[in-house]
């Protein structure tokens, strides 16, 4: 006779918590480069929604962070997309991305500083919820 074992609810449930950072983070992971190519745009496109400020330690011109968001926007894009499809690769890379786009808003902060205290917020979430671990991961 062949002994059966009851499956345990809290194990799905867990389980299921760990499906769900994992889509909330390419979910946000999108929200947040998407967003970051249309603030490249905007700054590439010299808009008047920037500050200009003077003596700052971290001088680029609004051109020069319009780039360097826009490239990182459109790469947390296509590894959001990587984190739907379940990649282990997109998890490690969406952990890096996640942590550029926290500096590179943090050495942009007076050119938009609220916003760029949104964006520093939903990237902390990203990590957060990359490096909630799935059952089975070792």
């Amino acid at each position: 006779m062949t002994a059966t074992h009851p499956t345990h609810g809290h194990r799905t449930a867990k389980h299921g918590l760990a499906t769900g950072t994992m889509v909330f983070a390419a979910v946000m992971l999108m929200i947040t480069g998407t967003l970051a190519v249309f603030r490249g745009i905007a700054a590439i496109a010299e808009d008047e929604v920037f500050v200009s400020t003077r003596n700052y330690t971290f001088a680029f011109d609004l051109t020069g962070w319009g780039w360097i968001h826009l490239i990182l926007g459109a790469v947390a894009v296509l590894i959001s997309m990587g984190l739907f499809q379940g990649a282990g690769w997109a998890r490690v890379t969406g952990v890096g991305i996640a942590a550029l786009v926290i500096i590179a808003n943090f050495l942009s902060l007076p050119a938009y500083p609220v916003w760029s205290v949104i964006m520093i917020a939903m990237s902390a979430f990203i990590i957060w919820a990359l490096c909630t671990p799935r059952r089975g991961d070792a």
